[in-house]
């Protein structure tokens, strides 16, 4: 009876490091910066429903969301410790929305919610909340788009170099194809690598998925950063085989490299783009799995 009696003043203990999370708060911080931030919100939810180069953004909160939903075990392990600090990363964010603003700069309106989220979860949960929460935090910046000024110097070089590749591989095929920086000159049309073939969007969305596929099917963190950069090889080597793809096509049947055939292309090679990444996420497995079995030898 003693021992038992002894055991219970540990058992409250422990449960009182156990709290609820702090749902009211969470509540009312989460509607106030919804209603600050709601102007600059409304126009980047616009921007995904009328630029395809972004639609992957209506994806990546909810993703994030149920990443947390996931992780609501370790937050509730310990009770949450407020950092004021928060506060003051929250205003900060809030004088970078007005400068923004004023200043026209569309990024860094947007930005500035992420940056007053980050400020909200150290107030309300403390870095220990803050270090659990990276990661989703982190995906979010995935439902920013590229800044323009930084898609305007990127998309030039993308589309010369795949209308360059695509220019290489069909007069090696044998169909005669002339090259004017990013227009493609064939006997029977004329191909433009536009803005929308640059490969942009595919970047993006692979980018995004690469992390996603590495959270749910590695548990090694350090995975998730080997995975992201490697997407941009293959990104752009997926969107340099569609225009080459389009210009065999488009010699056989001109009316193939456009509407439905030419989006279902870009499907295909985003599939593609996807299975190599797997293909390489199992290379890297094999070589960490080989190395380590060489270091215990």
């Amino acid at each position: 009876m003693a021992t038992y009696a002894n055991s219970l003043p540990e058992q409250n203990a422990a449960s009182s490091e156990k709290a609820q999370l702090p749902w009211t708060a969470i509540a009312w911080f989460g509607a106030l910066l919804i209603a600050c931030y709601a102007p600059v919100l409304f126009g980047l939810v616009r921007q995904w429903a009328t630029d395809e180069d972004v639609g992957h953004g209506f994806f990546v909160p909810l993703v994030a969301g149920y990443i947390v939903w996931k992780c609501r075990g370790q937050l509730a392990a310990k009770k949450p410790v407020s950092n004021y600090w928060g506060l003051v990363i929250v205003i900060l964010g809030a004088v970078q929305m007005l400068l923004g603003t004023l200043g026209a700069q569309i990024f860094v309106a947007r930005a500035a919610f992420l940056v007053s989220l980050v400020g909200a979860v150290l107030f309300l949960g403390g870095t220990r909340t803050l270090k659990i929460l990276a990661f989703p935090l982190f995906l979010l910046v995935f439902m920013l788009p590229i800044p323009a000024i930084i898609y305007a110097r990127i998309t030039l070089p993308l589309q010369l170099f795949a209308s360059s590749v695509a220019e290489t591989v069909l007069n090696f095929i044998g169909i005669p194809v002339l090259r004017d920086g990013n227009v493609l000159e064939l006997a029977n049309q004329r191909l433009s690598v536009v803005e929308a073939c640059s490969g942009i969007r595919s970047l993006m969305s692979l980018g995004f998925l690469s992390l996603i596929y590495a959270y749910f099917f590695d548990k090694k963190v350090w995975m998730r950063w080997v995975l992201l950069p490697a997407t941009i090889p293959i990104a752009i080597a997926a969107n340099a085989s569609r225009v080459t793809l389009t210009g065999v096509l488009s010699d056989y049947r001109p009316d193939l490299a456009r509407g439905v055939f030419h989006l279902f292309e870009g499907w295909v090679l985003f599939l593609v783009a996807l299975t190599l990444l797997i293909a390489f996420h199992q290379l890297v497995n094999r070589i960490y799995r080989a190395a380590g079995k060489h270091g215990t030898t």
